[in-house]
């Protein structure tokens, strides 16, 4: 689906254009984001912490496939959100119905950081997929 909800408006984002570095807390593990490199997989908007965390295997919990329709890929941004493209109307909507709320809180599909500085992400608890599929 790559990020893209045909009953949506797109979002404004800025592609970052420089290389930068997302750290995921609490595991503390560090990607080097190579902007020449994106998209890194297919779900959630280019250049999303979702679409760049599950490049580089780190699984977020993505119900809808990463197009705005749930909460499900909510993360809190601890460092970095001034770098982060605006949350829109829809995604602010979306957080709505998500646990744990906070002013730092986005959708990992809709969080596209225009690389200017590196970020820092929590993916809380309970929003983590502790099941494994296996591939098909």
């Amino acid at each position: 689906m790559g990020g893209t909800n045909p009953f949506l408006p797109a979002p404004k984002t800025k592609l970052p254009t420089q290389p930068y570095a997302i750290t995921f807390q609490p595991e503390g593990r560090r990607i080097d984001v190579a902007p020449a490199r994106l998209p890194y997989s297919r779900d959630g908007l280019k250049g999303s912490i979702l679409e760049i965390a599950l490049g580089h295997g780190l699984e977020i919990d993505h119900a809808c496939g990463g197009v705005c329709a749930c909460s499900t890929c909510h993360i809190i941004v601890r460092e970095g959100l001034q770098s982060c493209a605006e949350a829109s109307d829809d995604e602010l909507d979306q957080l709505d119905n998500a646990p744990g709320l906070t002013p730092n809180s986005r959708l990992a599909c809709q969080c596209v950081p225009d690389g200017s500085v590196p970020v820092v992400i929590e993916i809380p608890g309970w929003n983590r997929n502790h099941a494994k599929e296996a591939p098909h």
